[in-house]
């Protein structure tokens, strides 16, 4: 417990330099990486391996487009990861990045006024520096901020979404080993039942193993957000499969949880092959990748609250509907 408190720190550190209104970027980034530093985020920035470059192309243009930027931050806790046996230890924050919208930020155009980047962010810390760092972003949720809609077929309500019911999801002191312990085992149970989609159950009644009835479910913009079991089903999970086949098996970097909150991250989680209308989108046949984040909040044994980060921008111009190519031959407004 002593080292994820020592983990929570360094983040927490990190973050103190990183959103200073007159922060050294580069230094920031450098001072609190490793040396072998690995950033991926999704498109267009992908990969990175040098703290400076993390900087440099994705930190110092966000801040200049989200001018005055704070961090609005809603769940924070750290783990050992499940995916190395429990010897990796990961830190996670979740919520949004608030600025003012005052230039153009990846084609996306700016209105001058309040703008919130929905964020999750996985850091693997290890001898006391982040070593890792999966930091996933809704680009489309910031586009439709702008005005811009890239995906009309959109099934669930858009929104700036909250975080946690509770609002107990800071996590900065330790939590007791045995909520952990439930809430990435209900997790698991969920993945098991559901991950793989050859539950001879209904759709609902596969829900109804793992979910609370009136469950959330804060999906990422061009999806949007559901409420209730029911129009979960009805809204996202039943038209997601009508639309996919040939599932692969589902795999991730990171899967960890503390107290009542936990999640993964992967890269991707999973591929699948468009067979069916999605999105306002027709089928392609193509298979696609999906980078996911999901945050979960657990309720007794069951699931209440899940935050989901998808980058469907990747898996769209893998499609090949390039949204960020539209903006900039003005062909998306």
């Amino acid at each position: 417990m002593n080292d994820l408190q020592a983990a929570k720190a360094v983040v927490r550190a990190f973050y103190a330099d990183l959103d200073a209104p007159d922060a050294n970027l580069e230094a920031a980034l450098i001072r609190h990486t490793s040396s072998d530093y690995l950033w991926r985020g999704f498109h267009p920035f992908n990969e990175m391996t040098e703290a400076a470059e993390v900087a440099r192309q994705f930190w110092a243009p966000l801040r200049k487009s989200l001018t005055s930027l704070q961090r609005r931050e809603d769940i924070f806790f750290a783990g050992r990861n499940q995916m190395d046996d429990f010897q990796g230890i990961w830190v996670v924050s979740m919520g949004h990045l608030m600025g003012l919208f005052d230039a153009p930020f990846v084609n996306i155009p700016p209105m001058g006024k309040i703008a919130m980047l929905r964020y999750c962010e996985f850091h693997r810390v290890e001898d006391g520096k982040i070593a890792q760092t999966a930091m996933y972003f809704d680009l489309p949720h910031l586009m439709a901020q702008a005005g811009v809609t890239a995906f009309p077929g959109q099934t669930a309500a858009q929104l700036v979404q909250p975080g946690p019911m509770t609002h107990d999801g800071l996590l900065f002191e330790a939590q007791p080993d045995h909520e952990g312990e439930a809430t990435l085992a209900v997790i698991n149970r969920m993945i098991g039942e559901l991950g793989q989609w050859d539950n001879k159950l209904s759709l609902e009644d596969e829900l109804r193993q793992t979910w609370c009835e009136d469950m959330l479910w804060w999906g990422p913009t061009g999806i949007g957000a559901t409420y209730t079991i029911k129009r979960y089903a009805q809204q996202h999970s039943g038209p997601f499969r009508a639309a996919f086949s040939d599932r692969s098996r589902t795999g991730h970097t990171a899967r960890l949880a503390e107290g009542a909150y936990g999640g993964f991250a992967g890269w991707p989680n999973f591929t699948a092959r468009l067979t069916g209308d999605f999105m306002g989108r027709t089928a392609t046949n193509e298979r696609g990748e999906f980078r996911v984040i999901d945050i979960y909040r657990r309720s007794g044994d069951k699931l209440a609250e899940n935050w989901i980060f998808i980058d469907l921008l990747h898996f769209w111009k893998g499609q090949g509907y390039d949204v960020l190519q539209q903006l900039s031959d003005g062909t998306l407004t």
